[in-house]
Formats: structure tokens, C-alpha cells, sequence
């Protein structure tokens, strides 16, 4: 039946059915035209419409935190031994003994608080301009330059860096930098990193008499590396620090294999409660992502299970003045140089910090009271969201 005439017999054969089937059936169907209203929804007839209103408050929603178990745990070393230890520190500062990822979960606290050491040089070197103005009388002077760092910046270690040793540079004695050391031991009381010039001969000569002279004041000897196994330097300086009872710091540049290698090798002469590492410190702008991707692999891994990386970790953030931007003269739009370099160095610790690092080696005061001031807030299990938290996509700053 054509057009119109077939609609009114169509319909009647529809009625009171509740559904049809189709044998046979074929369509076709040229242009088809979709229309989708686009003014406000209308009620059915005979309904009375219903007025839309905004929510007023965002939507309740519970949060269950997932909740994963390890198998492994770090290794805890103790650095700085007391009096009643046969040493002369204040107190002894642990690191290490994590077995959760840091600051994820407020039921699995830290096992020990990240700890900050504040960095002293044994002679005069160039030092920017923002760092120069906190240490311009005790520059000449690494023990009182460490006082100042303990009494009025608050530092939980020393870093003494040895630089004079350097053969390059004026190639002291190994005699003259256990001197310094023992200057800078008498002048505070809180546990030393002692820093050598790089050079794997001449450094395995100033740790074993730098050990001598420390005995049992559980230093932490920065750096052993694989290079000084070309050299058969490595084996002189861990026996040496076993023999005095310190610490040694196993130093490799952001490849983990290397990391295990150099921990396998120090396990023949060392516990693990003697050894600490150091993945490398990149500093931003120049790879710091690197260094957060290698801290948290190293400690992922250790928590895993894997046994030759579960040793702590330490941080040099004071790589972060390599960067030139910390430090150099720019447009105005950086901000000021006095801000920059402190804010520069406060990131690459606070990036590393969630990565698990344990020790930080830092110059500016200002990073490390940021840094400890985070550090309490991570702690914090039931700390107050911040006003306005709920409106950060409209916010203006």
C-alpha cells in the first residue's frame, strides 16, 4: 500500500501487540536527519516540570588506601658514637630500618627521621654569593665554620670536605687532614661525614689515617668507589674502617648493577649495618629526574627483596648550586638570586626525600629548616586540609 494509505492499517495491526516480528523484511532509507533539542528539557504533558538546582556541596566519597606488605627492610646504620661507646659525640644519629615506602602510608611512619648534614670545607673555595654571606667570617676556619653550622643552623651532622688533599690542588698531607678532623671533633659534638678530594690512592691514604686518629667515633668515610678496585685501594680503606669501627659510604653514578657490584665487594669486609649508599644526586634542570627514578628503583627493589640494595641512602643536594640558574644573574621574571639558590637546593632534597633518602648533604640553612619543616608535616597522620584545598581548579593566586 502506498505512502499515507498503509499507515492507519499498520497501526491497527499493531495494537495491544507487545512486540512484532519481521520475516523478509527489507528498508531503504536515503537522507537521515537526527534532531537533538538544545533548548531547556520540557515535562511530559500532564507532568509538572521540575526545577534543577546546582549542588551546593561536592559529593560525599570514602577512600580506602591500599594497603601492601613488604618482605624486605633497610639495613640500619649508626653513625657518631658516644662517650660511653669510646667516642666523644653528643649522641649517635641511626639511619635507615624502612620497610614501606616513605610518607605513603601515615600507619607505616618512618623508622628513623631523614637526617641533614651541613657542609665545611678545608680551605678556601668559591662559593656563590647566597652561600658566601652565611659563612664569610669562618670560611678560613673549617671548626668554627662547623660550631656556627651546629649552634646557630641547627645541623644534625658535619661534612667535612677535604679538598686540600687533592693532589691537584695543594696535595696535603694525609697527616694534615687527620689534624682538621680532629679540630672540627673537638669543636662540636655531633657525628662528621668525612669527605675525601676523589683521587682513589690519595683518598685510601687520608681515610686510614683519619680512621687511626677518629678511632671509634663511627665516622662516615664519603666515598669508596669500584675505581679503587683497579687501584686495590678498596679493600685498605674498609679494613680500615672496621678495625676503628666507622662507617664507609659506597659512592656509584646512577646505574643500580653498579651499586649491587660495589656492595657485594664491601660485603666481604664489612656488615651491613657499616655501609651506606650513594646513587648519585643530580642536580634540577640537569637530571634530577635520574636521580629520583634510580633512589626509588634502589629502594622499591630493597623492599622487595632484593638483599644487596637494602642499605640507606644518602643525598649530596648540594649538587644542586652546579646549576647555574641557582646562582647566576637573570631576568628579573626568576626571581631574586637570594631566593633562587635556596628554593633550587630545597627541591632536589624534597624530591630525593620522596624517594627514601636518608641523609641529606646540604649548604644552605634556609633548605634545611624547609626541608624538616615538611618533614613534620609528611609525619602529621590526621593533619587539617588546608582552607580552600576543595576550590583549587578556581582558585587565583
Amino acid at each position: 500500500m502506498p505512502g499515507q494509505e498503509a499507515i492507519p492499517r499498520f497501526l491497527a495491526m499493531l495494537s495491544g501487540k507487545e512486540r512484532i516480528e519481521l520475516e523478509n523484511f527489507s528498508m531503504e532509507i536515503g537522507d537521515l536527519e537526527l534532531w537533538i533539542p538544545t533548548g531547556p528539557a520540557t515535562a511530559p504533558r500532564g507532568l509538572p516540570a521540575v526545577a534543577h538546582q546546582k549542588p551546593s556541596t561536592l559529593f560525599a566519597e570514602t577512600f580506602f588506601p591500599h594497603r601492601e606488605e613488604f618482605v624486605g627492610r633497610i639495613h640500619e646504620v649508626r653513625l657518631g658514637e658516644t662517650k660511653a661507646g669510646g667516642g666523644s659525640r653528643g649522641r649517635s644519629l641511626t639511619i635507615g630500618g624502612s620497610d614501606y615506602p616513605p610518607f605513603v602510608s601515615a600507619d607505616h611512619p618512618a623508622a628513623h627521621t631523614p637526617i641533614f648534614a651541613l657542609d665545611v670545607f678545608d680551605m678556601e673555595v668559591p662559593l656563590p654569593r647566597v652561600l658566601m654571606e652565611n659563612v664569610r667570617d669562618v670560611v678560613s676556619d673549617p671548626a668554627e665554620w662547623a660550631r656556627m653550622n651546629v649552634k646557630k643552623y641547627g645541623a644534625d651532622m658535619i661534612t667535612v670536605h677535604l679538598m686540600s688533599t687533592d693532589p691537584l690542588i695543594r696535595d696535603s698531607s694525609p697527616e694534615a687532614a687527620a689534624r682538621t678532623v680532629e679540630e672540627v671533633l673537638q669543636a662540636v659534638d655531633v657525628p662528621l661525614i668525612i669527605g675525601g678530594c676523589g683521587d682513589p690512592r690519595k683518598d685510601a691514604q687520608v681515610f686510614c689515617k683519619v680512621s687511626e686518629v677518629a678511632d671509634c667515633e663511627r665516622l662516615l668515610l664519603n666515598s669508596v668507589t669500584l675505581g679503587m678496585t683497579e687501584t686495590k685501594t678498596l679493600d685498605v680503606v674498609a679494613r680500615a674502617a672496621k678495625e676503628h669501627n666507622h662507617a664507609v659510604l659506597g659512592f656509584t653514578g646512577l646505574e643500580l648493577n653498579k651499586a649491587k657490584e660495589l656492595n657485594r665487594r664491601l660485603y666481604e669486609y664489612l656488615p651491613p649495618e657499616d655501609i651506606v649508599m650513594d646513587l648519585t644526586t643530580v642536580a634540577l634542570g640537569y637530571g634530577l629526574e635520574y636521580s629520583f627514578t634510580i633512589h626509588e628503583r634502589a629502594r622499591h627493589a630493597a623492599l622487595m627483596g632484593d638483599t644487596e640494595l637494602q642499605q640507606p641512602t644518602i643525598s649530596a643536594s648540594t649538587n644542586a648550586w652546579a646549576a647555574r640558574e641557582a646562582w647566576m644573574k637573570m631576568d628579573k621574571k626568576y626571581g631574586s638570586r637570594g631566593l633562587r639558590g635556596p628554593l633550587w637546593e630545597t627541591i632536589n632534597a624534597l624530591t630525593l626525600l620522596l624517594a627514601g633518602v636518608d641523609i641529606f648533604m646540604m649548604m644552605h640553612p634556609a633548605a634545611i629548616r624547609t626541608c624538616k619543616d615538611m618533614i613534620r608535616m609528611f609525619a602529621e597522620k590526621d593533619a587539617p586540609a588546608p582552607d580552600g584545598v576543595s576550590r583549587w581548579a578556581t582558585m587565583k593566586i
